[in-house]
């Protein structure tokens, strides 16, 4: 029997399964993300071994920061987005198989901006000033390491030999590098938009085995056309 590898892209995942399935609790999400892992170890009538889940995310911000509308200083330490991203990290901790990957977050250039619906309105004319709400304001924070990390794992698989397959749960192309030494060396790539629409004017598709979506974790069944391989 084969051994798959599947790496998680951890911001990525939790902002589609949040739009595709709705805002769940920690340990729903964490148990749903399993779930929907474990369901590519079935191909056709093949199934696959799991070698192990890689996690890739950042633990979030504990800091103040001031805020331009509120006109005060936010604690986001105290906030609900923190208090769950911790959760959610201790509930996957506990999963059996599971590697937590961890980089950081560059919060000693995060600020607070306005998100890009809100520049539209106020360009268009539709939005005042005077009308901003606090949801028109969003926090950039970029991520450290989580990259980097992610193309040294899939390095280390692929000259060790350790798995005959990689699935990778990703919606960029940051990662073709990668990719391509991992299919030099023999190993099945494959990738896990979460559904989400991949141009195929871009060099991805010609740098990977398989392209494949499980549908909804948190239902018994997923779409006919998700349980085979597509490119």
């Amino acid at each position: 029997m084969s051994k798959t590898a599947i790496l998680v892209d951890g911001g990525f995942y939790r902002k589609r399964a949040k739009k595709l399935w709705g805002q769940r609790s920690p340990q729903e999400t964490a148990d749903g993300l399993i779930t929907y892992a474990r369901r590519h170890l079935k191909e056709h009538t093949y199934s696959h071994e799991l070698y192990r889940i890689f996690y890739y995310d950042c633990p979030p911000v504990n800091k103040q920061m001031y805020h331009p509308l509120l006109n005060r200083t936010i604690n986001l330490g105290a906030t609900q987005d923190y208090t769950w991203m911790v959760s959610f990290l201790d509930c996957l901790k506990e999963k059996r198989k599971v590697a937590l990957r961890l980089g950081f977050l560059d919060d000693a250039n995060s600020v607070y901006t306005l998100t890009y619906d809100a520049v539209k309105k106020l360009c268009s004319g539709s939005l005042k000033l005077e009308d901003l709400k606090e949801s028109d304001f969003e926090m950039t924070l970029r991520q450290k390491g989580v990259d980097m990390k992610i193309g040294m794992d899939i390095a280390s698989l692929s000259y060790k030999h350790q798995v005959d397959q990689i699935v990778l749960i990703a919606g960029d192309s940051d990662f073709v590098p990668a990719a391509k030494l991992a299919r030099r060396e023999g190993l099945d790539f494959v990738l896990d938009p979460l559904e989400m629409e991949i141009s195929k004017t871009r060099d991805l598709f010609e740098h990977i085995d398989g392209k494949r979506s499980c549908g909804n974790p948190y239902t018994s069944k997923y779409a006919k056309d998700n349980s085979a391989f597509k490119v």
